[in-house]
């Protein structure tokens, strides 16, 4: 690496990972335990490097470090050191150990039961030394997360970019409407959008598509939803429309692990809204051999599935 002097820097691959990771979490507690590391190890690093390169990396004025401008560069310009790093190594790696891997795998929490157990377990009998590391969060998350490189392949909803991002669609279904048994529209064959602008919604929280997904719809057709709760659980968002607490609109798959006797399901029209999952991975990154035989293996069971439901 080369200093702001001009020189050339001793500054190795493993330091530059500590700084990411430090800028990453905005912490030197929550990088060291994700590195597994000590903080005065990973605070020594950082301090060396700043002395290194005559700069300073992270305001450290306040509760939470920011990024300086000198450190907003070099996380910029790290990121392509670091993925260029790892894109050799797993090559490399993949030449010793052609049939070993580890896969990061991000999924939402209200998906990932429903799709992935029978998926995961005939992924492992056929490749029993490729081990997945599981991650739930909402599809916004997941989608930032394999951006960053933090995640191999994640599932979100889709469109998503397609100039960044490879992806293939596995699920196609549209939102419902779930009210209690007593409410007034609990009965009717299909309910319009609109008829809900008095309603109270339980949403998923704002880390879920479906979240803004909703939202927007709802202001396109010229109303705010009047939003009382948020979860990131789809149970406890049903459990909340079975105690009359508001209505809620979930995806068909998720509708039928809904206890009927509990809830009324209704079909939502005029307009319908669509729900769209995805695999996706970044195109400018290599993928290991196992990720690369997950996608393959994941995109025929899962495309099989779904033209199954379709017919």
């Amino acid at each position: 690496m080369i200093d702001t002097r001009g020189e050339v820097s001793r500054i190795d691959i493993r330091h530059l990972q500590y700084f990411m990771e430090v800028a990453r979490h905005r912490s030197f507690t929550k990088a060291a335990e994700s590195l597994y590391i000590t903080q005065p190890t990973i605070s020594k690093t950082i301090k060396n490097i700043e002395e290194e390169l005559d700069i300073i990396l992270f305001d450290r004025s306040s509760k939470k470090i920011e990024l300086t401008d000198a450190g907003k560069i070099m996380f910029e310009q790290g990121q392509h050191i670091v993925n260029s790093f790892q894109n050799l190594s797993s090559e490399l790696q993949d030449l010793q150990n052609l049939r070993k891997g580890h896969i990061r795998i991000g999924l939402p929490p209200m998906i990932g039961s429903s799709f992935f157990p029978e998926v995961i377990g005939q992924f492992h009998q056929q490749y029993p030394d490729v081990s997945i590391q599981l991650f739930e969060d909402g599809a916004k998350k997941v989608e930032l997360d394999v951006e960053s490189g933090l995640l191999d392949i994640g599932v979100t909803v889709l469109p998503t970019n397609d100039e960044l991002f490879h992806s293939f669609s596995f699920v196609q279904e549209n939102l419902m409407l779930l009210a209690h048994p007593t409410h007034t529209l609990a009965k009717r064959e299909s309910v319009s959008l609109s008829e809900l602008e008095d309603e109270l919604f339980v949403l998923f929280s704002e880390d879920f598509a479906l979240h803004d997904r909703i939202i927007t719809e709802c202001v396109r057709l010229g109303f705010q939803p009047h939003v009382v709760y948020e979860s990131s659980q789809w149970d406890l968002i049903s459990g909340m429309v079975a105690a009359n607490l508001g209505i809620a609109l979930l995806p068909e798959t998720i509708c039928r692990e809904v206890d009927a006797s509990r809830i009324h399901i209704i079909p939502l029209v005029n307009p319908s809204i669509p729900w769209q999952l995805g695999m996706i991975w970044r195109k400018d990154r290599y993928q290991s051999f196992a990720a690369q035989e997950w996608i393959h293996f994941t995109k025929g069971i899962l495309m099989e599935n779904s033209r199954t439901k379709q017919e």
